[in-house]
């Protein structure tokens, strides 16, 4: 479940009150890991997936009544604001109109006393220097990609970069701000969860957004064309869930530059998500052996053509650098042998989806009885339905397979018949949707694939989280033996 989806008074999921009684919740349900979406700052209509920044911080995950409580804020600043009404989604329209609004009268009140913090952690975080001043000028510049900036600002001449950091400091401060403010909440909460036994699995996305701090600051790790447009981008080819493909836009990686210098931007991409999370979870891990390179030109993804990742000499240099990574594979999608050896050989857990198993049109790969050890399992991920979702929308000889292969009665329910298939698998790891195991439908589902503006928008009503509830996961997840 992502922060996104927890309860709140103000529109969003924070790192508040809410989050801290998920932890307790998940602990008294005898889990032993939370795992969320890239906590990075979204798009426009709430996807993760194209940040601006992949080391920053969602500025609308800061816990709005924690700054009160400091004395930062007053309730007056913000309980009044219509944050949207429906309290199962997200009105991101208004989240975008009104939450910055609110944390710059917040960071008035904290600078007075506070502009120590701010320079020191500057100095600690190269990226968050970067990402700062890419969003002064982003706001500048009539929020228009980078590579429509005048050529000083595109091509970071130093000198012009110096005069705009001085004349607009405050903005930039204010960008650095809602980053200190984020990992200070971001780490207690952590802390927190670690200490009552829970961890937290982080979503690292392949691909960053071509608009976003890291392309522009960096500019020669990925495929650019002489006026910094993105030249090749990412995307997968046509499938079960688009005819044309998907075309994702980000762009990709100059492999054979990264190399040079053994792949030094990745490593620290890396070590600081190490700090952010107990594990891992690698986005399109399959793109590491080969991966779908769609011109940028192109309308769709159905003319993209296949190019050799980097493989397995970047895993080695990786763990020669930082040591053996805490990594769950996302190995997901078209999968070669290639793929397979690949992840056999850096001996990460891949993927596992229960909904994936009873397409007759399909190779069994995803039946429980076909799973090793050594494997993370769930019963769909956030790019899935709902488990009660999915049953109703599939064919009827899918529904008769996984009702007779997962020996599901007519009063266990579909969503705790997978859950139970899941738990009761070989997998050293089982990850469940909060959607299924609060037995919710399609209206539920997080994410669809090649649609855009109904996503990412599920929240858990308040008081969703009982003592009955969480007493009847215990009791599955003792009963499978894994406390």
């Amino acid at each position: 479940m992502h922060i996104s989806s927890l309860p709140s008074d103000y529109g969003i999921g924070t790192m508040g009150k809410e989050a801290y009684g998920f932890v307790d919740f998940l602990k008294q349900a005898g889990q032993s890991y939370w795992q969320v979406l890239p906590i990075c700052p979204p798009d426009e209509v709430g996807s993760s997936y194209k940040s601006c920044s992949t080391f920053a911080g969602n500025p609308c995950f800061i816990d709005l009544d924690l700054l009160e409580s400091s004395g930062y804020l007053q309730k007056s600043d913000y309980a009044l604001i219509d944050w949207g009404k429906d309290e199962a989604s997200v009105d991101y329209d208004k989240i975008n109109a009104n939450r910055l609004n609110i944390l710059k009268i917040a960071y008035r009140n904290w600078i007075r006393e506070n502009e120590k913090n701010l320079v020191e952690f500057s100095a600690k975080n190269k990226w968050a220097k970067n990402y700062s001043l890419f969003m002064a000028l982003y706001h500048a510049n009539a929020e228009k990609p980078w590579w429509e900036w005048d050529e000083p600002y595109k091509f970071r001449d130093e000198k012009v970069l110096a005069e705009f950091q001085k004349s607009h400091e405050d903005e930039i401060n204010f960008w650095l701000f809602t980053q200190c403010i984020f990992f200070e909440q971001w780490y207690a909460l952590k802390k927190y969860a670690n200490s009552n036994g829970i961890g937290l699995i982080g979503d690292l996305p392949i691909y960053v957004n071509s608009n976003s701090a890291g392309v522009w600051a960096e500019p020669e790790n990925f495929c650019l064309d002489g006026d910094m447009k993105p030249s090749r981008v990412a995307g997968c080819p046509p499938d079960q869930f688009s005819k044309s493909g998907q075309c994702w836009g980000n762009s990709l990686y100059n492999w054979d530059k990264m190399k040079e210098n053994d792949y030094e931007w990745w490593c620290e991409r890396f070590k600081i998500y190490e700090t952010m999370y107990d594990i891992i979870r690698v986005d399109h891990f399959r793109a590491f052996d080969s991966y779908y390179s769609i011109d940028a030109k192109d309308n769709n993804a159905a003319n993209g053509v296949w190019i050799k990742g980097p493989g397995l000499d970047f895993f080695k240099t990786v763990e020669k650098k930082l040591g053996k990574l805490k990594i769950i594979a996302e190995d997901l999608g078209h999968i070669t042998q290639s793929v397979v050896d690949l992840l056999k050989n850096t001996g990460f857990p891949g993927m596992k989806v229960l909904e994936f198993a009873f397409d007759t049109r399909e190779e069994a790969d995803y039946m429980p009885h076909n799973y090793d050890a050594n494997s993370v399992v769930y019963v769909g991920t956030h790019d899935n339905d709902t488990a009660i979702g999915w049953f109703r929308g599939v064919e009827p000889q899918i529904k008769e397979l996984c009702l007779e292969y997962l020996n599901i009665g007519q009063f266990e329910g579909i969503n705790w018949g997978m859950i139970r298939g899941a738990m009761a698998s070989v997998s050293k790891l089982s990850i469940i949707q909060m959607q299924d195991f609060l037995g919710l439908g399609s209206e539920a589902r997080m994410n669809t694939p090649s649609t855009v503006g109904i996503n990412w928008k599920w929240r858990m009503k308040k008081g969703a989280l009982t003592s009955k509830l969480a007493k009847k996961i215990h009791h599955m997840t003792k009963l499978y033996g894994r406390i």
